[in-house]
């Protein structure tokens, strides 16, 4: 009887592990719907904080809130960082010093459902350097690609109030190519690299990297009241959208490649249109409406597609 009991209790306490890529894409999903609020933020903020402040004082934060985590493992791979430290520069200012500085510069005169609109492309060019580096994405995820990629087109062309590209467009487009590269240089990151202790890093040498552009922002513009309406934005940023979502995209794409993740990222203009339209009073008509449907199709059908 003693016999016949066991076997039963050791299946059932035996915990069913999460399939790497389910996982994959709900953390690429969790990324993306966090990420998606740091452009309303960007918008809301374009008048009392000044891009570089925002993006300075933003991972000065999440560096604090990364460190009990992060520096004691960034300290023991000490050796991995300096033998690899052209890596971990490039990875700093690209997905941190440039990208989040550029999406708020953009912020001051692009309304957020337009940002989430162009940012949405950098999937195309993180399946094109994933392509480039050998990686063989397959029929039904390039053709999810295309799917969601024609609906962020139509969307640009006709959302918004017939887009014209204009000077925060063009710094949302520096920002996605910024993004894409930053997610294309993932997938070849050092094993000896740890998730916590990178994150760490990137967040730090990021903030280095900021500190000229503020002593000269402070210098000319002068600093920021810092009232609930301007901090509270900077805590989520910090909190969020930087320590939670940056952990989360990076292991998202350790699990299912950046092309795969980046399907999942074609999510964003569509939360973001409605983020803007909830907070900040941005129109989303019907001709949105398909465009995102589109969107959603091209995602789940990319999601789906096998490794």
């Amino acid at each position: 009887m003693d016999g016949s009991s066991s076997p039963s209790i050791e299946r059932t306490s035996v915990p069913v592990p999460v399939p790497a890529p389910v996982l994959g894409i709900a953390l690429a999903a969790l990324a993306t719907v966090v990420w998606s609020g740091s452009f309303v933020t960007s918008r809301a903020l374009h008048d009392s904080v000044p891009p570089v402040q925002h993006a300075f004082w933003r991972w000065v934060v999440a560096l604090a809130v990364v460190a009990p985590f992060g520096a004691r493992q960034a300290w023991r791979q000490r050796r991995s960082i300096r033998r690899h430290l052209g890596f971990v520069f490039l990875a700093s200012l690209l997905g941190v010093a440039a990208y989040n500085t550029l999406v708020n510069q953009a912020g001051l005169t692009t309304p957020a459902a337009n940002m989430g609109m162009i940012m949405a492309a950098s999937p195309v060019l993180m399946a094109v350097f994933e392509r480039a580096a050998g990686v063989r994405l397959g029929v039904r995820r390039v053709t999810g690609l295309l799917v969601a990629c024609s609906g962020v087109v139509l969307l640009i062309a006709g959302g918004a109030g017939g887009t014209r590209l204009g000077a925060g467009d063009v710094w949302m487009v520096t920002a996605a190519c910024c993004f894409a590269a930053y997610s294309g240089l993932l997938r070849r990151r050092p094993a000896e690299l740890g998730g916590t202790g990178f994150l760490f890093t990137t967040f730090l040498l990021g903030t280095v990297l900021l500190l000229p552009a503020q002593g000269v922002s402070l210098a000319v513009q002068g600093g920021f009241d810092p009232t609930p309406g301007t901090v509270l934005p900077i805590l989520y940023v910090s909190v969020a959208s930087s320590a939670v979502a940056f952990f989360a995209w990076n292991r998202a794409i350790a699990l299912v490649g950046p092309s795969r993740a980046g399907v999942v990222y074609y999510l964003q203009p569509v939360c973001v249109s409605l983020l803007s339209w909830a907070v900040l009073g941005e129109a989303t008509g019907w001709a949105q409406t398909v465009c995102m449907a589109l969107i959603l199709g091209g995602v789940v059908l990319g999601a789906a597609a096998r490794r």
